[in-house]
This record gives C-alpha cells, sequence and structure tokens, in this order.
C-alpha cells in the first residue's frame, strides 16, 4: 500500500508518516519499482499502534520505548501520565472558572476584563492586606462574581480579610446564600464555620431559611451561629438552641441578648421563661451553667421568671443565689 492510501486510510497524513519514518518509528517494508514507498498490513498494524499509545499522551520517544523495548514497563509511564492529566484538568478548570467569572461580570470592554482578573488575582494574594483591598474594591469599584467572593471567604482565615469578603457578600446579593450553604456540609469544620457566619451577615428571607435550617445541623458551631442570629431577627425557633447555648457557656452573652430580644414579644416571654426554668430544674445542669441562666433570666419579663429568680436566690450555690438576689434586685429597681 503507498503512503497516499495510508494516509487515508490511517488519518495520519503523509508529512506525520515521513516524520515517524524519520524517527525511526515505522519503516515502509519495502519500495515500488518507482521507488514509492510501500507499507504491508504490519506496518499499518504499528502505525495504528503507535497513534493509539499517542492518544494516551505518550511522548514518540515513549512510543518508541514502547513499541520496541521489550523491557520497558508500562506502570511508572502510566501514573505520570495520570499526574499530568490531573494537573492538566486542574489547570483547565481553573481557566474555565475565570473565564465563567469574569463573563458573569458582564463587562463592557476590554478594560473591564483586565481590571476584574485583577481583582479575582488580588483576592488569591498571598497578602492579607492585597485580599482585604480587593474584598473592599469589589463593592464600589470592580463587580466580582459572587461565585467568586463565595470562594473566597470559605477558604479565608485572615479574620480582618474574612469580615471585608462577609461585608463584600452581604452587598452583592445574587445566588450568595445558595452558595454558601454549599458551606454548611462541608467536612471541614473550619469552613462550615465561615460559610454559617457569612450567610448570618446576609439580611435576606433566603440567608434566614438557611439558617433556620442549620438549627438541625450536626455541627454545634453552626447551630450555635444560626441560633444568635436568628435570635436577633425575632425568629422563635432559636429559643431550644440559644438556651443550649448558654448552657454550654461558648458564646452565652450572645445568646442571653438574643433571648432578650426575642422577649420584648410578649407571647414568646412566657415560653423563653419556661425554657429557662426547665433547664434549672434539670438535675444534670451544675453550678456555672445555672448562674448564666439566672443572669440570662434578667430581661426576660413575666412571673415566671420572677418565681424562678426567688427560687434560686435560696440555692444552696452560693454563686448562683447571690445572682439571682442581685437580679432581682434590678428587676424590682425597673418595676
Amino acid at each position: 500500500m503507498l503512503i497516499g492510501d495510508v494516509a487515508r486510510r490511517s488519518g495520519v497524513s503523509a508529512r506525520m508518516l515521513r516524520h515517524y519514518e524519520s524517527l525511526g518509528l515505522v519503516r515502509p517494508t519495502g519500495r515500488t519499482g518507482s521507488g514509492y514507498r510501500e507499507y504491508s498490513s504490519e506496518d499499518i498494524r504499528r502505525i495504528f499502534h503507535i497513534e493509539s499509545l499517542r492518544s494516551l499522551g505518550l511522548s514518540l520517544r515513549d512510543v518508541r520505548r514502547a513499541l520496541d523495548d521489550p523491557g520497558f514497563a508500562p506502570a511508572e509511564l502510566v501514573d505520570d501520565l495520570i499526574r499530568q492529566t490531573r494537573d492538566r484538568v486542574a489547570a483547565e478548570t481553573e481557566l474555565l472558572t475565570r473565564l465563567r467569572r469574569i463573563g458573569a461580570a458582564e463587562p463592557a470592554g476590554w478594560e473591564d476584563v483586565l481590571q476584574t482578573v485583577a481583582l479575582l488575582q488580588a483576592l488569591r494574594s498571598k497578602s492579607a492586606g492585597a485580599r482585604q483591598r480587593a474584598a473592599l474594591s469589589a463593592v464600589d469599584e470592580v463587580p466580582v462574581p459572587v461565585e467568586a467572593l463565595v470562594e473566597a471567604v470559605l477558604k479565608e482565615s485572615d479574620p480582618n480579610v474574612a469580615g471585608a469578603l462577609r461585608w463584600a457578600l452581604a452587598q452583592s446579593g445574587g445566588d450568595g446564600p445558595a452558595l454558601l450553604a454549599e458551606g454548611l456540609g462541608s467536612p471541614a469544620a473550619e469552613v462550615r464555620k465561615r460559610a454559617v457566619r457569612s450567610i448570618a451577615e446576609i439580611p435576606n428571607r433566603e440567608a434566614t431559611a438557611l439558617l433556620r435550617d442549620a438549627l438541625t445541623n450536626s455541627d454545634i458551631v453552626v447551630r450555635r451561629y444560626a441560633a444568635i442570629e436568628l435570635g436577633a431577627r425575632g425568629v422563635a425557633d432559636a429559643i431550644p438552641t440559644l438556651i443550649d447555648v448558654i448552657v454550654e457557656e461558648t458564646n452565652d452573652v450572645d445568646a442571653a441578648d438574643a433571648l432578650s430580644t426575642l422577649a420584648n414579644d410578649p407571647a414568646l416571654a412566657d415560653r423563653i421563661a419556661t425554657g429557662l426554668v426547665d433547664c434549672l430544674d434539670r438535675g444534670t445542669v451544675g453550678s456555672s451553667a445555672r448562674r448564666r441562666l439566672a443572669q440570662a433570666l434578667a430581661d426576660i419579663p413575666g412571673m415566671t421568671t420572677s418565681r424562678a429568680l426567688v427560687d434560686l436566690s435560696h440555692d444552696e450555690d452560693r454563686g448562683v443565689a447571690l445572682t439571682a438576689t442581685y437580679v432581682l434586685k434590678l428587676r424590682n429597681a425597673r418595676e
């Protein structure tokens, strides 16, 4: 078979076949009387083998070794090809993400494109100051896709930069809450914490709904942040979790403030008081927790609270009794 016929049947150009010959990869079995290259069936089979190996990403040098070196073991080379392919896919995925984000910013011209690219790069800078400036400018100067802000805030460990990113997200609107919701299910505790804190700073109904769902999250930190913010928003579902937070001590002051806000609703005040009293009646609640619960009762109106404080003023633990007595004096002075 002549070179033109081989090229048509194999899909390999005549020029590439000559290149393979120059490298010693495949040599025509013979020549015609006119001097034209003539390929045998075995030659054509080798050409298909070459193309198959090239399709895996092998260099022509490695293709020749694979076909001609009996001692050539493929395992190590295949592992190397897998690593190279993963790196290439990661790079292409990153490029695709960047292009999508630039497109989402709806640039009017190349100047806008360059500004957006610069800002996206700044969000990934090693300098905390550069990241913070990028977060702040994402609101007033260069529009940044919400997806990029969410990715940045879920990775950010610097508290100042994280605060700027949460503020930028709260200002940006869009799909921020929905994207952050994925972070609540992250296997990494820090990512879950960053996600719930970011959602808590978005003042819309979608964020509130996500915080309600977060009350049943398996992570106590997520539940804690969700309950405190929901309390500030007047959501009664947060009451049981807020009481638990007071018992656990972490963020107990914030939890007590949230209960105080909720207690401004007369319909909720007695419910909160009953919850706190029920918690006090548990035999497993220690003295320090009882003191915190007594302090939390200070801003909860109603007779249920007053009766509980009177009982606590005679508590066997002196610290609890003194706290309750002091709270009663404050309440009486206000009345």
